[in-house]
């Protein structure tokens, strides 16, 4: 498969952000978890600012000081997609341009969330974003957070931008995005960790992940099996990692992701409220899931 059809590569990790035991951004923390993710996880790209890296509680000045901080230590050995949505058109085309500014290679952008545009104003929302930098923009279609999906009909008429490259999908509907890629040059990341191999199956290409911050390399293995034919071996790396897949939203990502990392011996500090720190049980069951995968 061509580059151009894997615009921001095939394995991409939303990485955790780190903070120290008072709250603060922990930038030396955030360096180093790039690198491991990069050298150990092999990943093609890495989206800081996303869900999983808390960017509800991280202000716009922390999170151009985190984008900084990464691209120093990876940048040119990975790409660097910057999250930027929030649900007010105004400021994710601040946060876009800042980003651009910082040296991010990609945005992020989730579909507006709480206050449910419609479809026109999905469109005017994602070309605004889109002509804001000279960045490539991957959409992230979330319902069951934002509250409303970005339709098929939508998606469509989006595709015609020019840099309106892939999308992130969460939506859960197997069938709709097949619709779209058999219409469509978008490129398509599972934004589910399970679903990545079933996605595939109809066109595919990568997946924006949250248990990759240990499953990495096992699920970019399983990608490039299934891209080359080798449907078997994909489907035994589906089925060893599925539980760390799936283990890791037992309550929300960035909490087992910090648990997880404590567990390997990569501490990245708590998490800010309203998140809380994973509880000893959830540690556990986690550990688990990570045992049955080989990862622990």
């Amino acid at each position: 498969m061509s580059t151009s059809a894997m615009p921001f590569g095939r394995l991409l990790t939303a990485m955790v952000t780190p903070f120290t035991a008072d709250g603060a951004l922990d930038l030396p923390a955030a360096a180093e978890l790039a690198t491991y993710l990069v050298e150990e996880m092999d990943n093609d790209a890495l989206v800081i600012s996303g869900t999983t890296g808390e960017a509800p509680t991280t202000t716009d000045e922390e999170k151009t000081e985190l984008l900084h901080a990464v691209v120093e230590a990876v940048g040119g050995r990975a790409q660097i997609i910057a999250g930027v949505g929030t649900f007010s058109t105004r400021h994710t085309v601040h946060l876009a341009e800042q980003a651009a500014a910082a040296g991010a290679d990609g945005l992020l952008v989730v579909t507006p969330y709480y206050s449910k545009p419609p479809q026109s104003g999905l469109l005017e929302h994602f070309r605004t974003v889109a002509d804001a930098t000279d960045l490539p923009n991957l959409l992230y279609d979330i319902p069951h957070r934002a509250g409303t999906e970005i339709a098929t009909d939508t998606l469509l008429r989006l595709a015609e931008h020019p840099r309106i490259l892939g999308v992130k999908d969460a939506k859960g509907n197997l069938i709709e995005s097949a619709r779209v890629m058999a219409q469509t040059d978008l490129a398509y990341y599972s934004g589910d960790d399970a679903i990545t191999l079933p996605l595939m199956s109809v066109g595919g290409v990568g997946l924006v992940g949250t248990s990759t911050h240990f499953s990495g390399r096992g699920a970019k293995q399983m990608m490039t099996a299934f891209a080359e034919g080798r449907v078997d071996e994909a489907l035994e790396w589906h089925r060893r990692l599925e539980p760390t897949f799936t283990g890791v939203f037992a309550t929300q990502g960035c909490i087992l992701v910090k648990a997880g990392l404590a567990l390997l011996g990569r501490p990245v500090g708590g998490l800010r409220a309203p998140q809380v720190e994973a509880t000893p049980e959830q540690t556990e069951a986690f550990a688990a899931c990570l045992r049955r995968s080989g990862l622990l």
